[in-house]
């Protein structure tokens, strides 16, 4: 009876493993992630993919620190890598795994939050500007004025995204100064003008993609990609550049440090930086992708769509967030919390 028993728990366990060689836990944003390259992962590899939604970088750093979540690969911004890092929630990647790391383009290879992409391979990046319905508002689609002193055709008819980075960063550049900022004067205009905003906005919200197209909403913070996506079905949405400042932006894929399928997760690594996959991504979520030799694989209506090609004039006025920290980051929180109350 016992040789019997453990034959079986001998098979079990086989068939447990077996199974577990063909799956793998995504986390990653919300209708982010293309159907056309899971299925291709799927058919090459044999492994299939299973993807966990979540909507701010604030939730899925939640998510996976409280343990126990079963994911194997995040995809954070950059200015959540390091606080990943340095809770420990994610490990240094083996590159002699990951062959098309070279593939990595030189410009997002050697990146400050992650020096030599020890961490993450790129998925996409992108800005965070001003979207709006040409039918409700003709006026300049360059300013953070649309959601911070918004004209009288848009009050009560603008969305703010719920990222707190984003939008303080944003109302700190409109005020004048820059991202991060630990100076209390400033800190103080920045709250006295988001308080006095806020009455003026519809919601604080996200699924802009959907809500925008069919007219839902007519102005909003958001994402240039999810917004490019709204204009091919509704061409009267317009993705605009603050001049005040605007935020560029990159998410990228990491291991998370209690994966349980690793070798699997290297595997999906590896495909993502190779340029045709990397292409795939970018084609369904319509944001810039960090691989080289990627875009002659791209759709022909990327190259020159307005929400991926920055006005040459207003191209100094990006800045690449970083994680806050200190005073500047209590003050960011504080104002935040007083925000949402």
């Amino acid at each position: 009876m016992k040789k019997i028993l453990s034959a079986m728990a001998l098979l079990l366990a086989s068939a447990s493993i077996a199974a577990a060689d063909g799956e793998l836990q995504l986390y990653n944003w919300g209708n982010y992630t293309s159907p056309e390259l899971l299925a291709k992962f799927e058919k090459e590899t044999g492994i299939k993919v299973t993807v966990t939604d979540y909507d701010s970088n604030d939730t899925a750093l939640a998510k996976v620190e409280a343990g126990g979540s079963g994911f194997d690969l995040v995809v954070p911004s950059a200015n959540f890598v390091q606080i990943y890092v340095e809770k420990g929630l994610i490990v240094p990647l083996d590159l002699s795994k990951i062959p098309n790391h070279k593939n990595i383009a030189p410009e997002w290879m050697d990146v400050t939050y992650d020096p030599g992409r020890a961490y993450t391979i790129p998925w996409q990046w992108g800005t965070t500007g001003m979207a709006v319905n040409s039918d409700t508002y003709a006026g300049d689609i360059n300013t953070s004025a649309i959601f911070l002193d918004p004209p009288p055709e848009l009050v009560g008819k603008v969305n703010v995204t719920p990222e707190m980075n984003d939008v303080l960063a944003l109302t700190t550049m409109y005020e004048g100064g820059q991202p991060c900022s630990d100076d209390p004067a400033l800190m103080k205009k920045v709250r006295d003008k988001l308080l006095e905003a806020k009455p003026k906005w519809l919601s604080m919200d996200y699924g802009m993609t959907e809500k925008m197209a069919s007219n839902d909403v007519l102005a909003s913070v958001y994402w240039n990609g999810a917004i490019f996506r709204a204009r091919l079905d509704n061409p009267k949405v317009k993705y605009g550049y603050p001049k005040e400042g605007f935020i560029l932006w990159m998410d990228q894929v990491a291991l998370l440090k209690d994966a349980k399928n690793v070798d699997n997760a290297y595997k999906f690594l590896n495909f993502i930086a190779e340029p045709e996959n990397a292409a795939l991504i970018s084609a369904f979520a319509r944001y810039a992708n960090g691989i080289a030799g990627s875009d002659q694989y791209m759709p022909a209506d990327m190259k020159d769509a307005p929400e991926i090609v920055i006005p040459a004039e207003l191209k100094d006025k990006g800045h690449f967030l970083t994680g806050c920290t200190g005073k500047a980051q209590d003050y960011i929180t504080a104002i935040w919390t007083e925000l949402n109350k």
